[in-house]
């Protein structure tokens, strides 16, 4: 009801509008100068209706317009409302052909009307409210009030088509309110903007507010907060659309900024994506910002420097972990008491956002007809997927399957590395409830090394850690992530450990020692900047709150300030032959058909676990092409080919016996077993 009564009360506004610019137009036909102060704008609209100000002075509020640069606007408007404009427009410039405003006709007939609306400074150029169209002189230039005010003023939706793709209004009504440590930063975002409310001119630059952190969606809730708070709207424009050239990158700055001031709007200028660090860039992005002068900020995981205006940056960190808590209880609801007691864990677990949060708890309620899976393990399975990294550029995702019995290390090795899960599942009843954590939050994960000669079991290892934990298990990719660049090596690293941190995933960094070797003395630059990477690596394990391993196949190439940071160290031994021969009978799964082997004489063979993988895979394929069972005859055969491989003689004596019949020998019945199957 409300909105007919406006549209109703603005049509009235604008007629009452255009009425003084028909009898300018009379009178300049009669000979009749008019007077100036028979142009006023009529009076506003009843505020006892509670409706808001008519577009039209809304209009000439936001762009700052002058007497005569209101009235040329409502010249054109008239031509498009009042069916009598266009005679008069014939008569009063005695041409049946221009039957249609011109600046000449504006400068002549409308008193308030000057030469100045020639100029690009005009607010109706500025803005481009009119198009002025080709004429033989600049006089007899046709005028045209353009499509998007036209619309505007009577107070219909329209779009800019220039701006499709590149400007995305957000539903800013019924905002849920943000937790209490992103609301302090909506705070300051008010401030800032209140403290630098222009005064008398719509051209006065607010200052640039920077949001800097790894989630965008985060940083989109408290902008749309700080909007709601000030009664603003928000736009999002996508900083990967921006053109490279000046003049078009001018020209859409323009347009934005001419919506922004339609719309009563925030530009929200997305820069998660973008290479802060490629100069031409980032020299794009800036001329934008410095081509606006209404309220902008800007949403990105680096830092953009500044340029003219001021700007205000604010670090978007994770949520404490009791406000966390607070939001899983909220969104969780009943569900909350089913977990019995063991919310505490999945919130030290996973560092999600608050949408992800409620996204999670809102897949996990009860559905029609589900299956009985414990609650519990379904909301640890979401919030893995709401919080898998996206490292493809980075990592490598490996799907854990590997379980304790596949492990085959002495028991006092293998009894570290199973103190480490714990150290994961009961982190927040020792950080939070016992209150270990104190006031940092810093060292509260946990890091292992892993160090040991190839093939000894360092990945399998970190491969069933990630699945007793069932967390996601992260190989870093070193040749990514190493770059020659300086200060790129730390971005890269920075992507990896803020990425991870959201569901505390294992991250593997595989043969490390040539990102996290030793610190060298400083010689020159190259020095500096090793040591600078090794001392930023060494920070953020230390401050990561998931699970990092590295693995080195020499333990003594590792800079002593890593060994102290490690919470636990574990040597992998190159396996003795009882080792070696429980690995042998593990190497083939249940069902591989095999006949006839030996496994105390392969476990005469001095190699690790990983060449022994390597010969009982060759062997399979042998087996498989002749259509027969696994035989010690395929496994000497595959053994020759793997020593051939590492540069070693194999000798007589460790095959001796290999293809001898023993009664002793373990067999697995091939009962119909054929090729193929």
């Amino acid at each position: 009801m409300a909105a007919l009564l406006w549209q109703q009360a603005n049509q009235q506004y604008l007629n009452q509008a255009i009425a003084p610019i028909r009898q300018a137009l009379t009178d300049y036909i009669a000979g009749t100068p008019t007077n100036p102060a028979a142009l006023p704008e009529p009076a506003d609209i009843d505020p006892v209706l509670g409706l808001q100000p008519p577009a039209l002075r809304r209009l000439r509020d936001r762009f700052a317009l002058s007497e005569g640069e209101r009235d040329t606007l409502l010249l054109c408007l008239g031509m498009e409302l009042d069916l009598q404009f266009e005679a008069l427009c014939i008569e009063a410039q005695s041409n049946p052909q221009r039957n249609y405003p011109t600046l000449g006709l504006a400068l002549a007939a409308l008193p308030n009307t000057t030469t100045r609306i020639l100029s690009a400074d005009s607010a109706l150029q500025r803005w481009q409210l009119i198009e002025i169209g080709d004429g033989i002189t600049l006089s007899h230039a046709p005028l045209r009030i353009n499509r998007r005010i036209l619309c505007y003023l009577l107070g219909e939706p329209a779009s800019e088509a220039r701006l499709m793709g590149v400007w995305q209004s957000l539903a800013v009504t019924d905002t849920e309110a943000v937790p209490p440590s992103y609301q302090a930063l909506v705070d300051q975002i008010v401030v800032s903007w209140q403290q630098w409310t222009p005064v008398g001119s719509a051209l006065q630059s607010y200052p640039l507010l920077q949001l800097c952190g790894s989630e965008p969606t985060t940083q989109r809730q408290i902008a749309l907060a700080a909007c709601q708070q000030q009664g603003w709207n928000l736009a999002q424009v996508p900083a990967a659309v921006l053109p490279q050239n000046p003049q078009e990158g001018h020209i859409l700055a323009q347009q934005c900024q001419r919506e922004t001031l339609l719309t009563n709007s925030v530009v929200l200028l997305d820069c998660h994506g973008i290479n802060l660090s490629e100069h031409q860039r980032t020299v794009t992005i800036q001329q934008f910002l410095d081509a606006l002068t209404v309220p902008v900020i800007i949403s990105s995981s680096d830092r953009l420097p500044p340029r003219q205006r001021p700007l205000i940056t604010l670090d978007v960190k994770s949520l404490p972990w009791q406000e966390q808590h607070s939001l899983w209880e909220k969104h969780l609801g009943d569900l909350a008491t089913e977990l019995n007691g063991h919310l505490p864990r999945l919130v030290s677990q996973f560092n999600l956002s608050p949408t992800a949060i409620q996204t999670a708890a809102l897949s996990v309620q009860p559905q029609p007809e589900a299956d009985d899976t414990d609650t519990l393990d379904r909301l640890w399975n979401l919030c893995r997927l709401q919080a898998r990294p996206r490292l493809e550029d980075l990592a490598q995702r490996i799907e854990s399957n590997a379980t304790w019995d596949d492990l085959i290390l002495p028991e006092d090795k293998k009894a570290i590395l199973q103190d480490i899960p714990n150290r994961v599942l009961y982190k927040s009843m020792v950080y939070q409830t016992w209150n270990f954590a104190g006031r940092t939050g810093r060292g509260l994960g946990v890091s292992a090394l892993f160090s040991g000669v190839s093939g000894t079991g360092k990945t399998l290892a970190a491969d069933v850690l990630a699945r007793a934990l069932s967390l996601d298990l992260y190989r870093i990719d070193l040749s990514s992530v190493v770059s020659k660049y300086i200060g790129e090596t730390e971005k890269n690293l920075r992507r990896i450990f803020d990425a991870a941190e959201a569901g505390g995933a294992v991250l593997l960094f595989d043969e490390a020692d040539a990102l996290f070797g030793k610190r060298t003395e400083v010689k020159d630059s190259h020095d500096r900047h090793a040591n600078v990477e090794v001392s930023y690596l060494l920070q953020r394990i230390e401050a990561y709150q998931g699970l990092a391993i590295l693995t080195t196949n020499l333990e003594k190439s590792i800079d002593q300030a890593f060994l102290r940071r490690f919470s636990f160290s574990v040597n992998f031994p190159f396996p003795k032959a009882d080792l070696r021969e429980a690995i042998w009978r593990r190497i083939f799964p249940a069902e591989t058909p095999t006949e006839g082997l030996k496994y105390d004489k392969l476990a005469s063979l001095n190699i690790s676990g990983g060449n022994i993988r390597s010969i009982a895979l060759n062997a399979a394929f042998m087996a498989a092409a002749a259509g027969e069972p696994i035989t010690m005859a395929h496994l000497l055969k595959a053994t020759q080919r793997e020593f051939i491989k590492l540069g070693l003689t194999l000798t007589n004596a460790e095959t001796s016996g290999w293809l001898s019949k023993s009664k002793s020998a373990q067999t697995q019945p091939v009962s119909q077993w054929r090729r193929g199957q």
